[in-house]
């Protein structure tokens, strides 16, 4: 159950025709059948004529740009249709990879069970660029920026490069558990352990755009709490 948040609170942009804000992870961009409110509803509560100008997924925090109005929806989604607009992730992945403008060119097909596949026949294209931001022990922080926006696009993209994101059990990350890198770890008799950062380790990092007076719009979104900690433990024991 997603933590009762204000949507006030999450705003790191607004001006009168767009809103960005900093997605908590456990939120659903559209509505969700199991569980309200989604970030959707929330925006609808702060101004009437809301829409998303794209999706996040329910595990994913980070940047998220929200129209106020009609005529920034249309052409903010103009921005997004001409990959004119620049999205920055970043990515706790399994593994050592000393990625530099790594190119990911492979094509990606969304199942009905609501995951996606590499298909060469049936796929719509997809690009990727990777680029490792600082390598630990056993793990690495990358920052991938991709220029189409399929579904689960760098999740499956790093998967296919050996660096599936940690928690992404879908494309073969693993959890993030502390007694992997940690050297000497004990756990307390008749105490289960838990992984540090208990979802798909990704996170909108960066958001940039053009606002209706076409002025350039870039906006940082910090990481939430779960994301710091882990790069923090991944840092003190690497």
């Amino acid at each position: 159950m997603a933590k009762k948040v204000r949507f006030e609170d999450l705003i790191l942009f607004e001006d009168k025709d767009y809103i960005v804000i900093n997605k908590p992870a456990g939120f659903a961009s559209l509505d969700d059948r199991h569980e309200a409110p989604s970030v959707l509803d929330l925006a609808r509560d702060y101004t009437p004529d809301a829409q998303l100008a794209h999706r996040l997924d329910k595990e994913t925090s980070g940047a998220l740009a929200i129209a106020k109005n009609p005529e920034a929806y249309r052409e903010i989604s103009i921005q997004f249709e001409d990959r004119i607009i620049t999205k920055v992730y970043h990515a706790i992945v399994d593994g050592i990879h000393p990625f530099k403008g790594e190119e990911v060119n492979l094509p990606i097909h969304a199942s009905a069970r609501g995951g996606v596949r590499i298909d060469f026949e049936e796929g719509k294209i997809a690009q990727t660029f990777v680029t490792t931001v600082e390598a630990f022990r056993q793990h690495s922080l990358v920052e991938c920026v991709p220029i189409t926006g399929r579904m689960h696009q760098i999740r499956i993209h790093l998967a296919s490069l050996k660096a599936p994101i940690v928690g992404d059990s879908a494309y073969g990350g693993k959890p993030l558990m502390l007694s992997e890198f940690k050297r000497n770890f004990n756990l307390k008799r008749d105490t289960e352990e838990l992984p540090i950062i208990r979802r798909v380790g990704l996170h909108a990092r960066a958001l940039s755009f053009h606002a209706m007076n076409e002025e350039e719009v870039t906006v940082m979104a910090d990481y939430p709490k779960d994301f710091a900690v882990a790069l923090k433990q991944l840092a003190k024991y690497r």
